[in-house]
């Protein structure tokens, strides 16, 4: 017996709202999905799968217009895996982009956090945003030079 699941368990298990799960299925991303009797929704565990899938895509920073794309990939050419490849390949470029240009900002905030606590060292106040710039420049010279 394949178990069923509302859409309030559906929302608690994937972290998308009722309201983004309708939008989902209005949409495209969710196949259309069986109802009760009383006219409910009827969840699956592989739509509670899919789900989850799709909000790491999209938690991932993929346009909504780019996940439609791959679930019509899916739904539309199941035994076709190039297409629905190379789009995630694309994808996983762009997250790692954006994950060296977070670990770039981090460098930048552990280094101000380092210059603070050089100032509180030597008892100085930082009144003057300009000895920060020639901390940072001294900084990442020497980050470059190790």
């Amino acid at each position: 017996m394949t178990s069923k699941f509302t859409i309030q368990q559906v929302a608690e298990a994937t972290g998308l709202s009722i309201h983004a799960l309708r939008y989902y299925e209005k949409v495209g991303l969710l196949a259309p999905i069986k109802r009760a009797s009383n006219g409910h929704r009827q969840y699956s565990a592989e739509d509670i799968v899919w789900l989850e899938f799709l909000v790491r895509l999209r938690e991932t920073g993929m346009p909504i217009q780019k996940v439609q794309a791959f679930a019509d990939l899916v739904r539309q050419h199941p035994d076709q895996v190039t297409q629905r490849r190379v789009l995630l390949e694309n994808h996983r470029e762009q997250v790692k982009q954006h994950l060296e240009e977070l670990t770039n900002h981090l460098q930048v905030i552990d280094l101000k956090i380092s210059h603070y606590k050089h100032l509180e060292t030597i008892g100085e106040s930082d009144h003057n945003c300009i000895f920060w710039k020639h901390y940072l420049e001294n900084a990442l010279d020497d980050q470059v030079n190790e």
